[in-house]
């Protein structure tokens, strides 16, 4: 295997990891929402700490800052118990 396709191919595997990253940024804060849309028994605190890393985390998969936005995500989904 030559040196430019291992390069070439370490790229393409690189860019397609960021892309489905990326998608599944969308796909998480779906299910935030639709967890919250079932008035899941939280405490005021849990409950305005959700809202925020829901918000904090779409604000990063904006940014493109989508490990940030994985992080704080599955932080809000911790707190729902999903």
């Amino acid at each position: 295997m030559s040196k430019s396709f291992a390069l070439a191919a370490a790229l393409a595997l690189a860019g397609a990891a960021t892309v489905a990253h990326a998608h599944g940024c969308p796909g998480e804060m779906r299910a935030i929402d639709a967890k919250l849309d079932t008035k899941p028994q939280l405490t005021a605190e849990n409950a305005e700490k959700v809202k925020k890393l829901r918000a904090d985390g779409e604000a990063a998969h904006k940014a493109g800052n989508h490990g940030e936005s994985m992080r704080l995500l599955a932080e809000a989904k911790k707190l729902l118990g999903i």
